[in-house]
């Protein structure tokens, strides 16, 4: 997994029941292929921010449609919080890539 990317993953499906989006998180979070992290949610306008691992964007595009799960977009993303913006910041991206546990 040392290679893997940190993706995030935006669904919009306005009126969607959240028990359909709960049954598919379970099903996603059971994948080999990739890592689900975490999804944020905004059930009024239907949007879903997701974070995944994996090799490639590709890969996420495979695993949901063979899922039947839409997709807006899928953005290669790094991780930030206000005390990484300092002086650190290089020396963190650099440590976090060679890891073992990839910022979880």
């Amino acid at each position: 997994m040392g290679s893997w990317k940190k993706f995030m993953a935006v669904h919009h499906n306005p009126g969607i029941d959240c028990k359909v989006v709960q049954s598919n998180c379970r099903k996603l979070a059971n994948v080999e292929a990739a890592t689900w992290e975490r999804t944020y949610f905004n059930e009024d306008k239907g949007l879903r921010y997701c974070i995944w691992r994996a090799q490639d964007e590709e890969q996420l595009k495979k695993i949901f449609t063979d899922m039947n799960v839409s997709w807006e977009s899928i953005t290669p993303v790094e991780e930030t919080v206000p005390d990484l913006w300092g002086e650190g910041w290089q020396s963190h991206l650099q440590a976090e890539q060679t890891a073992a546990t990839l910022g979880v």
